[in-house]
């Protein structure tokens, strides 16, 4: 049961205030300290329809980007109410998520906060995983690993545990970054590789001779890296970031083995109906919705080996979405579109709008939601792809959840930054567990959109 909630102002990738959250238990006498924390990441391109990230508003501090106020929030509003109602950790995280989302009483969580709702929300995951075990078996003291209790939690603990492809944003730009390159990530996908670890050695050694190549393209300081950890070359245009990634995988010697993504985060530069793609260096390049649709079949269609696209248009440019889907033969990804919320899901299946969901808990605010949201989508027959944000901390709370729920694939951004890495090496350390426990375990490869056919 939980003794006391509190919450305290950290930092992002980015510098920026941010949510921590601590839960204080009855655990501590069978576990180190019985405390388990969380820490909220950030957006940079967000949904206008997410759930309310709660800033300070305070021009005089952190330029108004603190957090006092969500803080503030869980130490005297959710933590006291807690307390009180003593939620089963074993059993109850979907009834605490609903008290929290009851207690907020918006439908956006504007009141308190979804970076105050969404720490405690995953503070308590880790909680249930560690109490779930424990109470049961009277075993050591350790509980179960975080991806055990998730993975039950959403109904997803039948056939092996899919590692996922990591979708490496080895080139940034966008808002990401400080060069003229409207679209925001280029990525790299190892579909070849036969393990996480093998795809891990895949992706930095790619990432390596990018920077190589860049260096001798551009020079030493083309290789300064965007707020994921990619590279920020002076490029303006898609083509010229994708001829630079086939050069790196063939210098590599992974030709073949590597597929392409690109989230152009396209509601960034949506301007009065028209996608203006010089909107960085003011210069005159402005597409109509039909001509962004020639753009991008041109790209998936061409040279490239691209599997993947994610908000190739604007959050409510329904239209584009709908007829750029009768004919898109890839991932066709819904971020800002969906915003990992059941009713804008249910909205896109009914104007069959794309065809898989990018997964950010801090989009809808709680564990639970973000899992129901998860599995309404695979009822689709959808993919789910699991994302990081661009304001990361070295919370690696993602990683657990991608392997249980079988996503198949997630990105984390480049091998590069200790925020992005986290996720990475926590992923690496899943694969080691259940390999050492002997239990089955199946990379996603090329299954990665589908990795449930990998568990018939």
């Amino acid at each position: 049961m939980i003794r006391a909630v509190s919450a305290a102002q950290r930092f992002d990738s980015r510098g920026n205030p941010t949510v921590q959250v601590e839960l204080d238990t009855e655990l501590a006498h069978r576990t180190q300290s019985g405390k388990f924390r969380a820490l909220v990441p950030s957006g940079a391109s967000t949904g206008q329809h997410e759930a309310v990230e709660l800033r300070d508003h305070d021009a005089s501090r952190f330029g108004g980007k603190g957090v006092a106020n969500a803080v503030a929030n869980v130490r005297e509003t959710i933590g006291p109410a807690l307390v009180r109602e003593q939620f089963d950790a074993r059993m109850q995280l979907r009834d605490l998520d609903a008290f929290m989302c009851r207690l907020d009483g918006t439908p956006n969580k504007a009141r308190l906060g979804a970076n105050a709702i969404l720490g405690v929300s995953m503070a308590f995951a880790r909680l249930a995983a560690a109490a779930s075990r424990m109470w049961a078996d009277g075993d050591d003291g350790q509980g179960e690993p975080l991806y055990e209790f998730l993975r039950r939690e959403a109904g997803a603990d039948k056939g092996p545990y899919i590692m996922p492809v990591p979708f490496f944003n080895v080139l940034n730009g966008g808002v990401h970054s400080g060069n003229t390159m409207a679209f925001q990530e280029i990525m790299i996908a190892p579909v070849g590789a036969t393990s996480f670890e093998e795809a891990m050695r895949m992706g930095s050694e790619v990432y390596q001779a990018l920077k190589k190549i860049l260096v001798e393209k551009f020079g030493s300081p083309a290789t300064g890296v965007g707020d994921e950890g990619g590279f920020a070359p002076p490029i303006t245009k898609p083509e010229e970031a994708l001829d630079l990634l086939t050069a790196a995988v063939k210098s590599s010697g992974y030709t073949g083995k590597i597929a392409f993504a690109i989230d152009p985060a396209s509601s960034e530069f949506f301007r009065d109906g028209v996608y203006d793609l010089g909107f960085k260096d003011k210069t005159a390049d402005r597409r109509s919705p039909q001509q962004m649709q020639q753009l991008y079949q041109g790209l998936v269609n061409g040279q490239y080996p691209i599997v993947l696209l994610e908000d190739p248009f604007a959050e409510d440019d329904w239209d584009s979405w709908t007829e750029f889907n009768k004919t898109c033969g890839i991932e066709l990804v819904g971020d800002d579109l969906l915003v990992t919320n059941v009713e804008r899901v249910r909205m896109a299946d009914e104007r069959k709008a794309c065809n898989s969901m990018l997964l950010k808990v801090n989009q809808i605010g709680t564990v639970s939601e973000a899992i129901e949201a998860a599995n309404l989508a695979f009822s689709l027959g959808w993919g789910v792809f699991v994302s990081h944000r661009s304001g990361e901390t070295t919370d690696d709370f993602i990683a657990d959840l991608t392997v249980a729920l079988g996503t198949g694939h997630l990105k984390s951004g480049a091998p590069c930054r200790g925020e992005r890495v986290a996720k990475y090496n926590r992923l690496l350390d899943i694969e080691a567990e259940l390999k050492a426990l002997g239990k089955p375990c199946v990379y996603a490869g090329e299954s990665f959109r589908f990795p449930s056919k990998l568990k018939t």
